[in-house]
């Protein structure tokens, strides 16, 4: 059975981010997309727009010095725009280790992502580690 075209594209989205290939995820993101980061750090907010979006992503990884990494734990789409990556975070940090699970709902228009709303299952360990 094939995958769904948005688990794909969310896939494909994940696969860029890891290998830091912030070309791609400018393909595969409308021009005017939006990424809201939940919690009260320095890097939580909204992003809006390719280049604000890809400079939060750039953020990440320099505060990080390059340790962040994420773990595909499963993609569930709804066939009508709406799809849902979930992974496991770890990252290193001054000192800080963050190990946590998270996902993005991905809102997708045609073939481009729209609004990625992001959700972390510990919003305290994650305000604490970004902080």
């Amino acid at each position: 059975m094939a995958e769904h075209p948005h688990a794909a594209l969310v896939r494909r989205g994940f696969e860029a981010f890891s290998r830091g290939d912030m070309d791609t995820l400018r393909e595969l993101m409308a021009k005017d997309a939006t990424h809201h980061v939940p919690g009260t750090h320095p890097l939580s907010g909204d992003f809006k727009g390719q280049d604000s979006i890809i400079d939060m992503y750039r953020r990440l990884g320099e505060e990080t010095s390059g340790t962040m990494r994420l773990e595909m734990l499963g993609i569930c789409v709804d066939g009508r725009g709406h799809a849902v990556g979930m992974c496991r975070v770890t990252a290193e940090r001054q000192g800080k280790h963050l190990d946590d699970t998270g996902c993005i709902v991905f809102r997708i228009v045609g073939d481009k992502i729209t609004d990625l709303d992001e959700c972390v299952e510990d919003i305290d360990e994650s305000d604490a580690f970004w902080s």
